[in-house]
């Protein structure tokens, strides 16, 4: 294997150790500028596009230790890595297909799992992991602040019954 491919297996081989999940999508029909506005989007959600030959990524997948992928590797491929959640690119993957009709999505991995475009576009329907970690703290407080609540009452009946007797005793 020439060095430029070497350099090329390792590039790609880094971005996927670092990443924990990656997703195959095939851009044909793709304008430059439709594809230049996709990867816009995945940056903000801390992800990355790449433009990948097959026999290339074959091997780096085979060097990572994923399964063979033989089944989805034709086409004009491209994979999306990031570094941070695989439902937030999910979600940016299909927001632009119901704008754009494209790229059509063949595959994902999360770990060594693979994921099948129906259950990608299942991770896309969830709520952000900031809403979840929201919703996570509104159940884990409802309890807390009810307890709050019961143990204040009584002090507060008490200070009412007060008040209640200080007033009558002044009108008198």
């Amino acid at each position: 294997m020439r060095a430029e491919k070497l350099l090329i297996n390792k590039e790609y081989l880094a971005r996927l150790n670092a990443s924990p999940f990656f997703i195959v999508v095939d851009y044909q029909g793709l304008a430059v500028g439709h594809f230049t506005e996709l990867r816009k989007r995945l940056l903000r959600v801390g992800a990355e596009i790449h433009v990948v030959k097959n026999s290339v990524f074959r091997l780096v997948v085979k060097d990572a230790g994923i399964a063979d992928l033989a089944g989805g590797m034709t086409g004009q491929l491209a994979v999306i890595t990031g570094k941070q959640d695989l439902a937030a690119a999910a979600k940016v993957l299909k927001t632009f297909k119901a704008e754009f009709q494209k790229p059509k999505v063949r595959f994902g991995y999360l770990g060594n799992q693979r994921l099948e475009a129906e259950e990608l576009n299942t991770l896309a329907d969830l709520p952000s992991l900031n809403v979840l970690r929201g919703m996570l703290a509104g159940v884990i407080q409802a309890p807390a602040t009810h307890l709050v609540r019961v143990i204040q009452a009584p002090g507060q009946q008490l200070a009412r019954v007060l008040q209640a007797k200080i007033d009558k005793e002044q009108q008198a």
